[in-house]
C-alpha cells in the first residue's frame, strides 16, 4: 500500500482533474490511499469569507459564498457532465458554511476559520472521487474528520495519536478489503467535540504522513508541478539545480528554514519507519523527481537558498536596563507562544532580545502590545531573510548584490542573514 498526495494546482483545471485519475489508474492493482488539497486557491478565497464573516461585512461574505458556490458546480459539471447525483452531498458541504454566516461571531476567529475553510477540502475530494467512480476508477470517500482526531488548536491542531490510529484501523483498513483507492483530505481534522480542525497550512503533506505512519505504507508520493525538488525556488533563484536524492535530515533542515517544498511536520513520522518521500511531477510522471529517505551514503549537495520575504526584525530592550538572561528569556518566549508566532531567527545581547517574524501573523499586533507593557519595542519592516545550506562565497556574493545586511548567523553549514 503506498500513500499518494495532490495539492491543489494539481487539480485547479478539469484538465489537471483528468490528468490526475491517469496517474492514479496507471497501477490499479495498487492499494493507495489518496490524499487531495483544496482545488487551485479555494483556501485563499475562503481565508477572505472567513474575514468578512468575522469582520461582519455580511453583504461581502455571502458574495464570496455564492462565487464559491458557483466556482464549484460549474467545476463539478465540466468535469462529471451530469451532476444530479453529486449535487445533493456538495449542497451538505455548502450548508456547513450557511449554518455559519446565519450566526454572528460570538466566538474566536480561530474557530470560525478552521469550519469554514475546512470546506474547501472536502468539496474538493467529493467531486474528485465521483469522477473518478464515473470513469470506473473505483473509489470510497472518507471525510477524514471522523478519522484524524486533534486538540482544539484551532489552525494548527496536535494529533492524539492513539485515537487516530484507533479510527484508522477500525474504519481505514477495512476499506481497503473493499476496493484498492480510498480518497480522503489533507491539512484538517476534527475534535472529540467534532468540531473541524485545521493542521496549519501546507498540512495537507502531514496528514499523508501520519496516515502512512499508521498504515505501514511502503512509500509516499507527493505530486507537484516541479520536476524535483531544486536547490531554491526558480521564481527567486534564476539558477536552480535538481536534487534527485536527499537525506531525511537535509530536507527537514530545508523545511525548518523555510523552503516551502514539504511541510516540516511531514518528514518525522515516515523517518521513523524508515517510509521513503517521493517528490514527482504531475505534469510528467515520467520524470525521476527526488527520492528522500534514510541512508548512510554520503550526499554531495549544492547550495541550498531559501529566501523569506516579507519579514519584520524586533528588537526588544528592557525598560529598567536588566540583562537578557533567564528570566526575561522566559517570559518573553511564553509571549511569543501566547500569541502562536514562530521565530524564524533569535539572538540576544546584554540588554536586548532580537527576533525575525513574518509580517502576515494576524497576532502581531496582541504581540507587540504584550511586549511594549515591560520592555521598549523597536522594529524594521520589509525585510526578507536569506539562508544558504552548505554555502559558499561566490553564491553569497551574487546573491547579496545590492542588499544590506542587518544580522548575520553563521555555522560550519548554514548561513542566515536578514537583509533589505
Amino acid at each position: 500500500m503506498e500513500v499518494y498526495k495532490f495539492g491543489g494546482a494539481s487539480i485547479e483545471s478539469v484538465e489537471r482533474a483528468r490528468n490526475v485519475a491517469d496517474i492514479i489508474s496507471e497501477n490499479t492493482s495498487e492499494k493507495k490511499l489518496i490524499v487531495i488539497s483544496a482545488k487551485g486557491k479555494t483556501t485563499n478565497h475562503l481565508e477572505h469569507l472567513v474575514k468578512a464573516y468575522y469582520n461582519k461585512e455580511t453583504e461581502k461574505a455571502k458574495s464570496l459564498f455564492e462565487d464559491l458556490k458557483k466556482d464549484h458546480l460549474l467545476y463539478a459539471q465540466e468535469l462529471i457532465k451530469s451532476t444530479e447525483d453529486i449535487t445533493p452531498q456538495l449542497e451538505e458541504f455548502f450548508i456547513e458554511i450557511e449554518w455559519i454566516l446565519n450566526t454572528p461571531p460570538h466566538n474566536e476567529f480561530d474557530y470560525y476559520y478552521d469550519q469554514i475553510v475546512c470546506i474547501g477540502e472536502l468539496l474538493s475530494t467529493y467531486i474528485i472521487s465521483f469522477y473518478l467512480n464515473s470513469i470506473h476508477i473505483e473509489n470510497t470517500w472518507v471525510d477524514i474528520r471522523d478519522i484524524l482526531k486533534t486538540d482544539s488548536n484551532y489552525r494548527d491542531a496536535n494529533i492524539y495519536w492513539k485515537q487516530t490510529e484507533e479510527c484508522v484501523q477500525k474504519q481505514i483498513v477495512p476499506l481497503f478489503q473493499k476496493k484498492n483507492f480510498i480518497i480522503t483530505q489533507g491539512f484538517i481534522g476534527s475534535t472529540n467535540e467534532n468540531n473541524s480542525v485545521t493542521l496549519g497550512r501546507e498540512g495537507s503533506d502531514y496528514t499523508s504522513a501520519i496516515l502512512a505512519h499508521i498504515l505501514n505504507a511502503k512509500r509516499v508520493t507527493i505530486w507537484k508541478d516541479v520536476p524535483s525538488l531544486l536547490n531554491g525556488d526558480p521564481k527567486i533563484f534564476p539558477h536552480t539545480v535538481p536534487i534527485k536524492e536527499i537525506t531525511f535530515y537535509e530536507v527537514i533542515e530545508m523545511a525548518y528554514y523555510g523552503a516551502q517544498v514539504i511541510h516540516p511536520k511531514t518528514i518525522k513520522p515516515l523517518q521513523n519507519k524508515n517510509i521513503p518521500l517521493y517528490v514527482k511531477c504531475f505534469l510528467d510522471k515520467k520524470l525521476q523527481g527526488t527520492k528522500i529517505f534514510n541512508t548512510d551514503k554520503k550526499i554531495k549537495y549544492p547550495p541550498i537558498l531559501v529566501l523569506k520575504t516579507n519579514q519584520i526584525l524586533l528588537q526588544v530592550y528592557t525598560k529598567d536596563y536588566s540583562f537578557i538572561t533567564e528570566k526575561n528569556l522566559s517570559k518573553i518566549y511564553s509571549i511569543f507562544h501566547h500569541c502562536k508566532i514562530k521565530i524564524n531567527l533569535m539572538q540576544n545581547a546584554a540588554i536586548s532580545f532580537v527576533a525575525c517574524i513574518d509580517t502576515h501573523s494576524s497576532h502581531l499586533d496582541e504581540l507587540l502590545n504584550l511586549l511594549e507593557k515591560d520592555y521598549t519595542v523597536k522594529r524594521n519592516e520589509n525585510l526578507f531573510l536569506f539562508t544558504v545550506r552548505h554555502y559558499k562565497q561566490n553564491v553569497l556574493r551574487e546573491e547579496l548584490k545590492n542588499r544590506t545586511v542587518l544580522l548575520t548567523q553563521k555555522t560550519r553549514n548554514t548561513i542566515q542573514m536578514v537583509v533589505q
